[in-house]
């Protein structure tokens, strides 16, 4: 029979991910407290995890405020049981850098005088640079 702790974040997690069978939650009591180890499939560890930790510390705060409740600490444990790192696919996708004349080609014409502007700028600052760099101090 499982506590109402394992319950409670089965219900949550089983709801956000895509395969809720794939859920598994491992329940241990030690010195510190009740640590919840959540397994889920691969595919779903972002879902549980979400952007930048945000849903995983969710969850965190909603068993801190069940263990004032029951005068208990609980620790949650996502485990990462997919690929390890060096053999996962980066989603990112690679863009070639542009070169400057096809940078002002794809910009709107009253855009290219601001781009030609800050050019010159930037060449003024490093001729600048270059000056003070000759000077004995």
């Amino acid at each position: 029979m499982s506590s109402i702790d394992e319950q409670f974040v089965e219900y949550v997690v089983k709801s956000l991910v895509s395969k809720p069978d794939a859920v598994k939650i491992e329940r241990r009591i030690d010195e510190k407290g009740v640590l919840l180890e959540l397994t889920v499939d691969p595919e779903d560890l972002g879902r549980v995890i979400g952007k930048r930790g945000a849903t995983a510390q969710s969850l965190r705060t909603l068993l801190r405020a069940l263990g004032t409740k029951n005068d208990a600490h609980y620790n949650l444990k996502i485990v990462d049981n997919g690929l390890p790192a060096e053999k996962r696919e980066r989603r990112t996708e690679k863009v070639e850098p542009q070169s400057e004349s096809e940078l002002e080609t794809s910009l709107p014409e009253e855009d290219n005088d601001e781009v030609e502007e800050d050019n010159d700028r930037y060449s003024k600052t490093r001729r600048e640079l270059e000056e003070m760099d000759d000077l004995d101090l």
